[in-house]
């Protein structure tokens, strides 16, 4: 095993969970995410991009306790602000995210570790199938296809999906993107300077449930527009 191998197996997994009112379902979200095995420590760090609903009270007395560690922006910024925030206060080897929504089983992290601690990539990705009974919509499924075929015709490679949650990567490869976006176009911009910088990307088959607008889906046709952009722009220029 090289040192490489042995470094990643000796450090810890961050999960940052970004939240903006999500007082419904943080502390199960959360909970969830206790109770998962996973053969690394882990520290969970809940970024609260200003939320106004009691997401704060609902898990002050995990924080407390030092179960949880929780960063607040004064005001809404936005996904990828909150995640780069996390980046910044993250302590661990590996970082990945958890939305707060229940959209997503944590009890996938433990996949999508083991080929980055087997060596064999640094970055894994949690792939959606998008069943029946977990699709959000018929165009919210075209339109993430969509974008998987632009991202995977721009950069000469084979992803099924960009638009995931469950990005996990070596916290070193993660910062060395230096994102920029503010909001859901993180994702896209995540994706596409993994994939610039020569990163391969694991793919890892997960559960998903996506939930309706009413409740609480925040994901809108023109953020998918946005992503497109993104990454035609990362593609050319880089950043």
């Amino acid at each position: 095993m090289d040192d490489h191998t042995e470094a990643t197996r000796a450090g810890s997994l961050s999960v940052i969970v970004p939240v903006f009112n999500e007082r419904a379902t943080i502390r199960d979200s959360i909970e969830r995410l206790r109770k998962t095995e996973l053969p690394l420590p882990l520290e969970v760090l809940v970024i609260d991009d200003g939320s106004t609903d009691g997401t704060q009270e609902m898990i002050a007395d995990l924080v407390a306790e030092g179960t949880v560690r929780y960063v607040r922006h004064a005001r809404n910024r936005g996904k990828g602000a909150a995640i780069r925030t996390g980046l910044a206060e993250a302590a661990g080897d590996i970082v990945t995210i958890l939305d707060a929504d229940l959209e997503y089983d944590p009890a996938d992290y433990a996949a999508l570790l083991e080929p980055i601690l087997a060596g064999e990539a640094r970055v894994a990705y949690g792939t959606r199938s998008f069943g029946a009974h977990t699709a959000f919509s018929f165009w919210y499924v075209i339109g993430n296809k969509a974008l998987a075929l632009w991202t995977s015709l721009l950069f000469d490679t084979w992803l099924s999906d960009v638009e995931t949650c469950f990005k996990m990567a070596e916290s070193s490869v993660w910062r060395s993107l230096a994102p920029t976006s503010n909001g859901f176009g993180i994702e896209a911009e995540a994706t596409a300077k993994l994939l610039r910088s020569g990163q391969r990307i694991y793919e890892v088959p997960i559960r998903y449930r996506a939930r309706s607008r009413e409740e609480g889906k925040k994901l809108h046709w023109t953020d998918g527009v946005a992503a497109l952009w993104i990454i035609l722009r990362v593609r050319l220029l880089g950043h």
